[in-house]
C-alpha cells in the first residue's frame, strides 16, 4: 500500500451517482486514508495501469467500452499483480463464482456495502493477492532450484493419482504422467510396492524414506523416495507429496560392496542370531568365546564370562557326568546328552548339549565347541502331555467301567437303604455304620458321575442349596477317616445364606481342601471349617478384580500346618503342579478346585506363611430363594399291587428291585435280556402297569426292546435305566417317546419316584 493507512484505489465506474456514493462512504472511514481515482471506461483504466499502481482496483462489469467478465479478463491481463474486487448491481451467486474463478479477490454488490465493509474487503483483496504473489514467487524459486536437480518431485490424490509433476524421468514426459496411477505407468511388481508404502503414509499420517527400484519403458532405475502426507488447510490428509533422487548409479557402485558385506555380516551374525547358547573354552575349559544367545540363556555377559573355568560358571558342583563329557569329546571328537547347567541367578536349566572338538591346522586339538539348546520349557510340556494322556487314559478307562461300576453300586446303595427296614431293632452302633455305608455309596456313584463330566467336559446341574448341609456332612466324614490327631472343627451360622450350585462338585471342593489340609499336618492339628455371610462393596471389589459387588458366601477352610511358601503360593492353582511325592498326587486337585468355584461365579483367596496357619476362603455368590428339595428328601407313596417288569442282566439289581418294590407293596415280573421281555410283555400286557428297562442289555438291546413293547402298546410306560448314557443314547431314548431315566446307581426313593411319576401320567 501506498501507506500504512493510506490505500490508493483505481474505481472503473461510469455511473456518477454510484461514483459519488463510494466517495461519500469513504469520507466517513476513519481508520484509513482512500485515495481514489475514479474513470468511466476500461480503456482509460488500462492506460493507467499502464503508467501507475494501484492497491487496488474497484470494476464494474458493465462499461460503455465493455460488458460481463470479459471486463474482469482484460483488467485482470494488464494487472496481475493488482487485486481486483468486482463492484456491481446484480446480486448473482453463479456470476460471483464466475468473477472469483477469473481472478476477482472479492464480489460486492451495490447498495449492500458500507465504507467498512469497503475498506474491510480491499485489506482482504490486497492481503490474499500478497500471498498469492509469495506463492507464485515462491514456486518459480522452487522451479529454479529444481530445474538442473535430479530430484523427481510429485504430487498425489487420496485416490493416488499424480495432480502435479515436476522433472519427471527421461522416460516420461508431464502428460504421460498427469491424472494417471502408477499401474498404469511402470510394472505391476514395482506398482504393488510404491502403493503398498503410499497406502500406509495415507493410513497413518507418518512420512517414511525408501529406496524403491522402479522399471519405466524397460529402464530400471534405483530411487531414494520420500513420501510425505499432504495436508489442506483444515489439516486433513489429502493426497501424498513424493521426492525421489535418481541413485542408479550409485546403487550399481554399493552394489557389490554392500553384498559383499552383507555376506561377512551374515557369516558373523550367524552365531549370534542363534537362540542356542554357544561356547568354546580352550583344553584348560576356560571360555574363550560366549555368544549373544549364551547371553540371554545363562545371563552372564560375554566379558563377565570370557577367561572363567566353564564348570565354576555353569555347575554348581564337580560332576562325574561332565568329566566323562568332556573325556568323550577330546577322545572321540564329539558328545551330545542333556545337561543341568546353573543361570546367573541359580536357576537350574536342562539343556541339550553338543560338544565337537576343534583342531588347529596341524590337526591338534585346540579347543572344544559346545551348543546347548534350552529343553527346560519343552520337557515340562512333555511331562504334562503325559500326565495329560495318563488322565484321558483314566478318563477313558472310568467311561468304559462306569456301566460296571454303577451296576455295582446300584445293589449296595438300595441294600443299605433296606437293611434298616429289615432290622429296625438294630443297635446305635449298626444303624451308624448302615447310615455311612449309604452316604458313601452315594458318593461313590456321585464320584463316578463326577469323573464322567470331567471326561466329556459336561458342566454341573446347578439348584439353589444350602452349604451348612454340605459342610456337616463332610465334618462329620472327616471325624470317621481322619487320623484322630487332627481336631476337626466347624462354624456355620443358622442364618447363612442359599447359593446356585452343583452339589457334587462342590463337596469336592471341600473334600480336595480338607485332604490337602490333612496332608499338611502329619504330625496332627487342628482343621476349622466355617462360613460367612459378607456384603461384598465397590471398594472390595476395585482391590480384587474376580469379585463383583454384591452378597456372597466365604467358607474358609484353615489347618495348623506347615504352611506354604510364597514362590510355592504364585503356583499351587497351576494344573499337574504339586508338592507331594511322585504318585501321592496329580497336581489337579487345586486347579479343580478353582475351576469348579470359577464355574460358580466365585474366587478363592489363599492365606499362608512356611511354619504357621493356611487358610483358604472360598468366595460363591449367595441368591436368593428357597432351597430346591432333593428327590431323596421327598416321601414317595407306596404301591397299590400294581405289576412292575423288571428288565435287568444284573441278578444283584432284579433281587435288590425285587425285594425294594415288594417292600413297597408293588408286584414283580423279572427278564433278563430284551427278547425275555418282550415274552413277558406279550403275555401279559393287561396285567404289567409299567416297565423298568435297563439300555444296555444282552440279546437284544433295551432300545430296541423298548420299541417293540410300544408297537405291541402305544400307551406302556417305561422307565429306562442304565449306569452309563452318553447324549446320544439319552436322545435316542428321548426320539422313542420315553421321558423318565433312571440313572445307576439308584436309590429306592429314586426308584419308587421313577415309578410314581410315570404311573399317574406325569411328563
Amino acid at each position: 500500500m501506498a501507506g500504512e493507512n493510506i490505500i490508493k484505489v483505481l474505481l472503473v465506474e461510469d455511473n456518477p451517482g454510484d461514483v459519488l456514493l463510494l466517495q461519500e462512504l469513504f469520507k466517513e472511514v476513519t481508520t484509513v486514508v482512500v485515495e481514489l481515482m475514479p474513470v468511466e471506461r476500461l480503456y482509460e483504466a488500462v492506460n493507467y495501469l499502464t503508467n501507475e499502481i494501484f492497491d487496488v482496483i474497484l470494476l464494474d462489469l458493465s462499461l460503455p467500452d465493455s460488458q460481463g467478465l470479459q471486463t474482469l479478463v482484460i483488467a485482470h491481463n494488464q494487472a496481475t499483480a493488482t487485486p481486483i474486487i468486482v463492484l456491481t448491481g446484480i446480486n448473482d451467486e453463479t456470476l460471483a463464482t464466475s468473477a472469483m474463478q477469473q481472478g476477482a479477490q472479492d464480489y460486492l454488490v451495490k447498495g449492500q456495502v458500507t465504507g467498512d465493509l469497503l475498506v474491510r474487503s480491499m485489506r482482504y483483496a490486497i492481503e490474499r493477492q500478497r500471498a498469492d504473489n509469495a506463492l507464485r514467487q515462491s514456486e518459480e524459486r522452487f522451479r529454479v532450484a529444481l530445474k538442473n536437480s535430479p530430484i523427481f518431485v510429485y504430487n498425489q490424490d487420496k485416490d493416488l493419482r499424480y495432480t502435479w509433476v515436476y522433472n519427471p524421468p527421461s522416460e516420461l514426459t508431464v502428460e504421460e504422467i498427469l491424472g494417471k496411477q502408477d499401474l498404469d505407468i511402470m510394472p505391476v511388481k514395482d506398482a504393488q510396492h510404491l502403493i503398498t508404502i503410499k497406502r500406509g503414509v495415507l493410513t497413518t499420517g507418518i512420512g517414511t524414506r525408501e529406496e524403491v527400484s522402479i522399471t519405466i519403458k524397460n529402464t530400471t532405475r534405483y530411487y531414494d523416495l520420500t513420501i510425505e502426507p499432504l495436508r489442506n488447510e483444515t489439516q486433513e490428509i489429502v493426497g501424498v507429496t513424493c521426492a525421489s533422487i535418481d541413485i542408479s548409479e550409485r546403487q550399481a557402485a554399493l552394489r557389490d560392496r554392500k553384498l559383499a558385506e552383507e555376506k561377512i555380516r551374515e557369516q558373523a551374525a550367524l552365531l549370534d542370531v542363534t537362540t542356542d547358547a554357544i561356547c568354546v573354552r580352550d583344553l584348560n575349559n576356560r571360555i574363550i568365546f560366549w555368544n549373544k544367545g549364551a547371553e540371554t540363556l545363562y545371563g552372564w555377559q560375554a566379558t563377565e564370562a570370557w577367561g572363567k573355568n566353564a564348570s565354576e560358571l555353569l555347575y554348581d558342583e564337580p560332576s562325574p557326568e561332565i568329566e566323562a563329557a568332556l573325556l568323550q569329546a577330546i577322545s572321540q571328537g564329539k558328545w551330545q546328552g542333556e545337561l543341568t547347567k546353573l543361570t546367573k541367578t541359580n536357576k537350574e536349566i536342562l539343556v541339550a548339549s553338543r560338544w565337537s572338538l576343534v583342531c588347529d591346522e596341524q590337526g591338534k586339538p585346540k579347543s572344544i565347541l559346545t551348543v546347548d539348546t534350552d529343553i527346560t520349557e519343552k520337557k515340562h510340556l512333555e511331562a504334562q502331555l503325559f500326565r495329560a494322556q495318563r488322565l484321558e487314559s483314566i478318563g477313558t478307562l472310568a467311561s468304559g467301567i462306569a456301566h460296571d461300576l454303577n451296576n455295582i453300586l446300584t445293589p449296595i446303595l438300595a441294600g443299605a437303604q433296606l437293611l434298616p427296614l429289615k432290622f429296625p431293632n438294630a443297635d446305635e452302633r449298626t444303624r451308624h455304620l448302615l447310615e455311612i455305608l449309604e452316604i458313601n455309596a452315594r458318593r461313590g456313584a456321585d464320584l463316578v458321575k463326577q469323573v464322567l463330566s470331567f471326561t466329556r467336559g459336561v458342566e454341573g446341574k446347578h439348584i439353589t442349596l444350602q452349604l451348612k448341609h454340605i459342610i456337616v456332612e463332610i465334618a462329620k466324614i472327616l471325624k470317621e477317616t481322619f487320623p484322630k490327631s487332627i481336631e476337626i472343627s466347624t462354624n456355620v451360622p443358622q442364618d447363612l445364606w442359599m447359593v446356585s450350585g452343583d452339589s457334587t462338585q462342590l463337596h469336592q471342593v471341600l473334600m480336595n481342601l480338607c485332604v490337602n489340609a490333612r496332608d499338611a499336618m502329619s504330625n496332627g492339628g487342628t482343621l476349622s471349617i466355617s462360613a460367612e455371610n459378607m456384603l461384598i462393596d465397590a471398594n472390595y471389589a476395585r482391590m480384587n478384580l474376580e469379585a463383583k459387588e454384591g452378597p456372597y458366601i466365604v467358607i474358609t477352610v484353615s489347618d495348623t500346618g506347615v504352611g506354604i511358601s510364597k514362590e510355592m503360593l504364585d503356583r499351587i492353582f497351576e494344573p499337574f503342579f504339586t508338592t507331594k511325592d511322585v504318585g501321592q498326587g496329580t497336581g489337579l486337585g487345586l486347579s479343580t478346585v478353582l475351576g469348579i468355584i470359577k464355574s460358580h461365579g466365585g474366587f478363592v483367596n489363599v492365606y499362608s506363611e512356611p511354619g504357621s496357619e493356611t487358610s483358604f476362603q472360598v468366595y460363591l455368590p449367595a441368591v436368593e430363594g428357597m432351597e430346591t428339595i432333593n428327590p431323596e428328601d421327598l416321601s414317595p407313596q407306596t404301591g397299590h399291587g400294581e405289576l412292575i417288569l423288571v428288565v435287568d442282566d444284573e441278578a444283584a439289581i432284579q433281587e435288590i428291585a425285587i425285594t425294594s418294590l415288594e417292600a413297597h407293596n408293588y408286584k414283580i415280573l423279572v427278564a433278563s435280556d430284551g427278547i425275555e421281555a418282550i415274552a413277558l410283555y406279550a403275555q401279559n400286557k393287561d396285567k404289567i402297569s409299567a416297565v423298568l428297562m435297563d439300555i444296555m442289555l444282552p440279546s437284544l438291546d433295551g432300545l430296541t426292546a423298548i420299541r417293540t413293547l410300544q408297537k405291541i402298546n402305544p400307551q406302556v410306560k417305561i422307565i429306562a435305566s442304565s449306569g452309563l448314557m452318553s447324549d446320544n443314547k439319552l436322545s435316542a431314548v428321548a426320539a422313542i417317546g420315553v421321558n423318565t431315566f433312571l440313572s445307576k446307581p439308584y436309590t429306592v426313593n429314586e426308584l419308587l419316584l421313577s415309578l410314581q411319576k410315570v404311573l399317574s401320567g406325569i411328563k
